[in-house]
């Protein structure tokens, strides 16, 4: 583990001025490299206490900049045409370039490096994302995977996947073996004819009644 100074916001890391230490290549791949951090030496601590009120004047003007974009974008719908299977699976997936350029063609401003996609996107529907425009700025949107445009506002407007529905009934059938309907009528049909069998044993094994003997009549005496 090596100690370096957080120049920015870091989540579950720590905030800007912060001495934290991280893995040797977390750091050299990441935070030195994107001018995040600075290694923790004493000439490095002595140079960011003078370029600290530089540095948190220009981190709140940036800040300021992201909040006054994350109200423009707070429940905005990025549309991802993509082609897809019949029971809706993408040939591929989606990704943070796709969200990027989707939000370009809205008139957004954004790069590939400040979308979050936490779980891959591998099927049409509507997906909440985060984007990352300020180290503490994150606002949520929402992208509407489709294979047309057409289909994408049916999806808006029923806020799920319109072959969700085709899509679980195709999962019982493979399950089933049969169409759902067809599948119902047969065991009910099968059902039937199992009731009357069943009527039919029952009868079968009752006895007969038997028949009851005239009682012989008492001789009169003569």
């Amino acid at each position: 583990m090596i100690e370096v100074i957080l120049l920015e916001r870091i989540e579950r890391l720590g905030t800007m001025g912060q001495t934290v230490k991280v893995r040797p290549g977390y750091a050299r791949n990441f935070l030195l490299p994107q001018n995040k951090a600075l290694r923790a030496t004493k000439a490095n601590l002595e140079l960011f206490e003078k370029q600290r009120a530089e540095l948190e004047a220009r981190n709140a003007a940036e800040r300021a900049k992201a909040e006054k974009l994350a109200e423009k974008m707070t429940g905005v719908k990025f549309v991802v045409i993509r082609q897809a299977s019949d029971a809706g699976h993408l040939f591929g997936s989606v990704t943070a370039r796709d969200v990027a350029e989707s939000a370009e063609a809205a008139g957004h401003t954004l790069n590939r490096m400040q979308v979050q996609i936490d779980t891959p996107i591998k099927a049409l529907g509507l997906y909440p994302i985060k984007v990352r425009l300020h180290p503490e700025v994150i606002v949520k949107v929402t992208v509407n995977v489709a294979r047309s445009a057409e289909e994408a506002v049916v999806q808006a407007e029923k806020g799920a996947a319109v072959i969700k529905a085709a899509a679980e009934k195709a999962q019982v059938e493979a399950a089933f073996g049969a169409p759902v309907e067809e599948a119902v009528s047969e065991e009910t049909t099968e059902k039937k004819p199992a009731k009357k069998a069943k009527k039919a044993e029952a009868a079968e094994g009752e006895e007969e009644p038997k028949a009851k003997k005239p009682r012989a009549k008492k001789a009169a005496a003569e």
